[in-house]
């Protein structure tokens, strides 16, 4: 076997944003990062976190240890959502609708990143209020929380 084989990752990774920050100290100031990531399957299973440390590989690492731990399973009806929905978060508002086979995912910034990686390929999404981009991660995922389980028809109304 190989010594640098690597298995197939699980969970496909995106980061979001990394921000440099610092504190006032008796010392002076000491610096930090805080990194926003969000991990997906493309199958319906999405999560994200922040992570701070005091370092850019470090705030990363531990960002994507406690996304993995908040993944949330989406209810996917084929490759779109089954039916509309809104969700707010703090100043964060987000609407989602379901979109025709084909048309793609006409949303843009964080709400792309999370729906790409859920798995969701036919969507159309739009974000008022903030533009914190933190606020808007948490707002999307509290939105496909709320999809619930599309009913099988029998063709009968």
């Amino acid at each position: 076997m190989e010594a640098n084989y690597q298995a197939p990752k699980e969970y496909e990774e995106k980061v979001i944003e990394v921000k440099r920050v610092s504190k006032k100290t008796t010392g002076g100031s000491s610096m930090g990062f805080t990194a926003l990531v969000v991990i997906g399957n493309k199958r319906g299973r999405v999560g994200s976190a922040l992570g701070k440390a005091n370092d850019y590989a470090s705030a990363v690492q531990k960002a994507l240890q406690k996304a993995r731990r908040s993944l949330i399973d989406v209810n996917l009806n084929n490759n779109t959502i089954s039916h509309e929905v809104s969700a707010t978060f703090k100043a964060s508002e987000v609407y989602l609708k379901p979109a025709p086979k084909g048309s793609g995912i006409i949303a843009g910034g964080t709400v792309r990143a999370v729906v790409e990686l859920a798995g969701i390929r036919d969507i159309s999404g739009k974000m008022l209020g903030s533009n914190n981009k933190a606020a808007n991660v948490i707002c999307t995922i509290e939105a496909l929380k709320k999809l619930k389980v599309p009913r099988k028809t029998n063709g009968t109304k």
